[in-house]
């Protein structure tokens, strides 16, 4: 072992094998630095074992013991001619190997943010949909097709899903509009030509209507209402 200083760890949780130990203390007995840090971790284990009545799973000792062996806290940073630095870094890991050791299965070690992609986060719509105040409003459209918004007013977000919507003329687009009482229609984004769900803009949920136009590729500030494709007030279906 190279810094004697980083057995400390492992020594507070009796993770050494003898030849190791009895270097160690005799180490200790040279070390107040050493004694005093073996001594909290000690005291930390003692604590957090005492507030649980369980018994740790068979094997959880041995797991942990095999990990210690072969995973060693970085050594102390040290400065010519200066007081020894000891890292806190170390003496956070020992403790929390000490921690898992005390409590047994009832410790809940947080893996380093391993992103689980199946897992992933929901989308807007999803987002939308499983708040507990979603409200649906549909509108069926002279052609078939179906437009459906989608708002959460505690998120203070809504979406809009199309089904069968056929594309904007050429060099025009879809224009996304929200009703705001005393103001009016207030542009909500765009929907291009192959969107079927889109984010609403805006402030929907103290909006009262929402509407889609036909505007010129880019929108536009006002709506025009000649080519307007369909409203709808927000009364819940």
């Amino acid at each position: 072992m190279s810094d004697i200083h980083a057995l400390v760890g492992a020594y507070a949780v009796d993770a050494l094998d003898d030849i190791e130990r009895a270097a160690f203390e005799r180490h200790l007995d040279e070390c107040p630095a050493c004694r005093a840090e073996v001594d909290g971790l000690r005291e930390a284990a003692s604590v957090i074992g005492g507030s649980v009545a369980q018994d740790p799973p068979t094997g959880l000792r041995d797991r942990m013991l095999a990990d210690i062996a072969t995973v060693r806290p970085l050594p102390p940073h040290t400065a010519p001619a200066a007081p020894r630095i000891r890292r806190f870094r170390p003496a956070l890991a020992a403790a929390a190997a000490a921690a898992v050791i005390a409590v047994g299965g009832a410790v809940v070690v947080a893996e380093p943010w391993s992103d689980d992609s199946s897992q992933g986060q929901l989308t807007a719509v999803e987002q939308v949909r499983a708040a507990d105040d979603a409200e649906t409003y549909r509108q069926t459209l002279d052609d078939g097709a179906v437009a459906t918004v989608i708002r959460s007013q505690s998120l203070n977000r809504a979406v809009l899903v199309t089904d069968d919507l056929p594309p904007a003329p050429e060099g025009k687009v879809y224009a996304l509009w929200l009703e705001h009482d005393g103001v009016g229609m207030v542009a909500a984004g765009l929907m291009e030509n192959g969107q079927r769900e889109v984010v609403i803009e805006g402030d929907p949920a103290t909006a009262v209507g929402f509407g889609i136009t036909v505007e010129p590729d880019g929108g536009s500030e006002r709506p025009n209402l000649n080519a307007l494709v369909t409203t709808m007030a927000f009364q819940q279906v």
